[in-house]
């Protein structure tokens, strides 16, 4: 096969008629919850439908894991997920995929070889092996890449949980590319992009924030429209708790998210152990919702957290549900008098955005994007550490002044109006033309490549 040459450079559009999305690991058809899908599943997914409403069309490139998957999926209109065949017909461990990113990439090239030149105008990769391919695509077709890390192996690995494995170097060497490679490198939050810019020496000029958001059409407190100023709690702990069979007058702890370390959902269990050993009377009311499936290193202990909870002596309040809808997963949020988000690390915390725009207020570690996703002691309560007992001091007083907690959960309304997926559309299309911008600008010839890139 000759070696791959440059595309001739086509004319840049004078809009973003279509665009490109990867992500490689995990397909935005795929439940967040538990494997690898999570909170990046729900922002490729609502930012490719709101950008489609705008008339900008989106094509998701992701890796297919099963025969029956058909080779094109129709999201929404004009949303498209391109599962692209790579590797073996199964669901890979990340550390596995790396090795099946040269098949990967032949395949986006392939799909886009099909069409006449300046198909997609820009692409937007997401996480670190997507920057990969995204790479070999920007060289290829000539278009600015833009690329959102959501995690950072520096990151993670500079605040491991116990148990957990720390990221690999291939990985490190990975974002390095990539933030070298990328036109534009999108941070959930300042301190994200403070992070990039400190541990991975980004160019601050490439560097720009867009906070995710949440859907305030789906995540709102009972009833539909709560009047700011209102007691939401008489409202909220109605419908909701009936329909899941929760108890009216139950005190409702809620953990939502993957059941692996990094997210320390034991956290929450023995802060419920010490509130009981504290408080044995409190047994008869509280209930501490687990909803969410094994993920991560959490995949080789699948019913730890279950073995924790009777070893705690605490299995007869806890209650373990499987990934949820996210209509169902509203439902939780309102039934809920707190969601507690222990994480040891989270570059935004959809989550927490979630819960608050139901109107229920969160107990959160200070730790990453969660800082900027919880207003401390408006929205809620950030704790620095993970130490149960002092999750439980703080999950007691809540439990005991029904008022803070009111005055939490009108605070966590109020926070949440102003981070509708929208805000973030709006922001995202200044960077993509921003990036395209640049493409327009006179440039130097491109300089010939050398290396074998997949066809």
């Amino acid at each position: 096969m000759d070696r791959l040459h440059y595309r001739r450079w086509c004319p840049v559009p004078r809009r973003i008629s279509r665009v490109a999305t990867i992500s490689v690991h995990t397909s935005p058809l795929d439940q967040p919850g538990t494997g690898d899908a999570g909170g990046m599943n729900v922002y490729i997914v609502e930012v490719a439908r709101r950008l489609a409403a705008r008339g900008i069309e989106v094509d998701i490139f992701t890796r297919a894991t099963s025969r029956a998957l058909p080779p094109v999926v129709e999201l929404a209109p004009g949303v498209l997920v391109r599962n692209v065949v790579a590797g073996p017909f199964e669901e890979l461990d990340k550390s596995e995929l790396p090795r099946q990113l040269c098949g990967f990439t032949s395949g986006v090239l392939r799909a886009e070889a099909s069409y006449d030149p300046g198909h997609y105008d820009l692409l937007h990769t997401h996480y670190w092996l997507s920057g990969q391919a995204g790479w070999a695509a920007k060289q290829r077709w000539g278009v600015p890449l833009v690329h959102s890390m959501h995690t950072m192996a520096k990151v993670k690995n500079a605040a491991l949980a116990g148990g957990d494995k720390p990221e690999p170097r291939e990985r490190v060497l990975g974002e390095e590319q990539v933030v070298r490679s990328a036109d534009q490198i999108v941070a959930n939050t300042g301190k994200e992009a403070r992070e990039l810019i400190d541990l991975y020496d980004a160019d601050p000029g490439r560097v720009a924030t867009v906070s995710p958001g949440v859907d305030l059409g789906l995540f709102h407190p009972e009833p539909p429209r709560l009047a700011l100023g209102a007691d939401p709690l008489p409202h909220r702990v109605g419908s909701a708790r009936h329909r899941l069979g929760l108890p009216s007058d139950a005190y409702v702890l809620l953990f939502v998210g993957r059941i692996q370390p990094l997210k320390a959902p034991d956290v929450l269990l023995r802060a419920a152990a010490r509130m009981l050993a504290d408080d044995p009377s409190l047994r008869a009311k509280l209930v501490v919702a687990v909803v969410g499936g094994p993920s991560g290193s959490g995949r080789c202990r699948p019913e730890g957290l279950q073995a924790l909870a009777a070893e705690l002596g605490i299995a007869d309040v806890v209650r373990f549900e499987p990934p949820s809808p996210q209509p169902v997963l509203a439902d939780w949020y309102r039934a809920a008098d707190v969601t507690v988000v222990p994480s040891h690390n989270e570059s935004f915390g959809l989550v927490a955005v979630e819960s608050q725009a139901c109107g229920t207020p969160v107990v959160a570690a200070a730790v990453g994007g969660l800082c900027t996703a919880v207003d401390d002691g408006r929205s809620g309560t950030l704790i620095h550490g993970h130490d149960p007992d002092d999750y439980a001091a703080v999950l007691r007083r809540l439990h005991a002044e029904p008022a803070l907690r009111a005055r939490l959960a009108r605070g966590a309304v109020r926070h949440a109006q102003g981070l509708g997926w929208d805000a973030t559309v709006d922001r995202l299309l200044e960077v993509y033309t921003g990036a395209m911008d640049q493409l327009r600008a006179p440039r130097r010839q491109p300089p010939v490549l050398t290396a074998e890139v997949p066809a």
